[in-house]
């Protein structure tokens, strides 16, 4: 009688804990709401405007998608279609665990050097950033030129951008990855099996080693696999866009002003470069600008002569959510093609999955970031 007396007495103590906790995290949530809620919404000038862009709703011989069973199929031709352009991928990497090479104890948070193998016969080094507690955490994967900067340890002259070191501050495991020594060497990319005989274009490689590193973060004991992201700013953002397009594991994804859509005039939407979706054998075009001097080569000529562009790609997330977390890049106008995605969602029966932030300049700044960070605890941790 009396261990019974016991047990109800702790179970009595432990109701209010349990509801003070639920409280709190309905709170938070709201709070998270509160801050991205107003960046789903269209203003009047771009809304039901759907540009030159073909859509996604319609398969490549006219048939109109009407229904989700329908846009299924439809998701597999596209995605089929890019992958053939592209170049297939090889299989997967997904019976690997990350090499834990050296760790740092830091406020709140252990962050881990780590090795694993991203691509067939190579390996790359990134920063795993575990905070303190049990249970299972949300993650996020950071892209860029090198892991350090995500991760807090690069120059003090690129600030706002130590997006996994932040994201680790706010309970999330994250994990920083950069091509460090494609980027020293100018050649920027992944070139699958060599840069002299690439199969598969770059950026497409990228995307691949972005879902070996989901198999790899995945496993990892303190990371729930059902919730993990991908951020990336610039180049780093079309790293994390193509990634969370290509491989639906990402429950969801935040591109930081990447230039979303093909774009000519823009320099540093450059996705005709051969470390992009331009790929040719070396010696390779002078960077820069399409003309008539300096043409653009391989993939990218023929994808903008057969009328593809990257909304059908976006609408691949459908419906699992994405910001664009928009600048110089990507202005407001980008709904554009965004309002493609959109539709998709609401085919599906969805809402709030297409969401934009706008700033005047290229860089993050803590404004856009607050919302990226509340996006990721939003739809990921609460």
């Amino acid at each position: 009688m009396k261990t019974l007396s016991i047990r109800i007495a702790l179970v009595l103590f432990c109701i209010p804990l349990l509801c003070q906790n639920g409280a709190a995290q309905t709170v938070s949530k709201q709070s998270a709401w509160q801050k991205i809620a107003p960046y789903f919404a269209i203003s009047d000038q771009f809304k039901d405007q759907f540009g030159p862009y073909r859509s996604p709703l319609k398969f490549y011989d006219g048939r109109e998608v009407k229904n989700p069973a329908q846009w299924k199929k439809r998701r597999v031709e596209i995605l089929d279609r890019w992958n053939e352009l592209m170049g297939k991928w090889p299989a997967l990497i997904t019976d690997q665990k990350l090499e834990f090479l050296d760790s740092v104890r830091k406020d709140g948070f252990t962050q881990y050097q780590v090795r694993f193998s991203w691509v067939p016969g190579q390996k790359t080094n990134g920063y795993l950033m575990v905070p303190d507690g049990k249970g299972k955490k949300p993650a996020v994967i950071t892209v860029y030129y090198e892991p350090e900067t995500a991760a807090g340890l690069g120059r003090a002259d690129l600030p706002d951008r130590d997006f996994a070191n932040q994201l680790c501050k706010r309970g999330f495991v994250t994990l920083s990855l950069g091509t460090t020594e494609s980027t020293n060497s100018k050649t920027y990319s992944i070139y699958y099996p060599g840069i002299q005989n690439a199969s598969v274009q770059p950026l497409s490689m990228l995307a691949y080693a972005a879902a070996n590193a989901w198999n790899v973060l995945a496993k990892v004991q303190s990371v729930d696999s059902k919730r993990i992201g991908i951020m990336g700013h610039s180049y780093g953002g079309k790293w994390a866009m193509f990634a969370s397009c290509l491989y639906e594991k990402f429950a969801c994804a935040v591109w930081s002003d990447p230039g979303i859509v093909f774009e000519d005039s823009r320099e540093s939407i450059n996705y005709w470069e051969p470390w992009y979706l331009g790929y040719h054998p070396q010696p390779w075009r002078k960077r820069g600008l399409i003309t008539n001097d300096n043409p653009a080569k391989g993939l990218y000529p023929k994808l903008v002569s057969e009328g593809y562009n990257l909304q059908e790609l976006h609408a691949l997330m459908a419906p699992r959510p994405f910001l664009v977390s928009g600048g110089s890049e990507d202005p407001a106008s980008r709904w554009i093609p965004l309002n493609h995605s959109v539709a998709v969602n609401n085919l599906l029966g969805y809402k709030n999955r297409v969401a934009m932030t706008n700033r005047p300049e290229h860089t993050p700044n803590p404004e856009s970031n607050e919302v990226a960070y509340s996006f990721f605890e939003y739809y990921l941790k609460y």
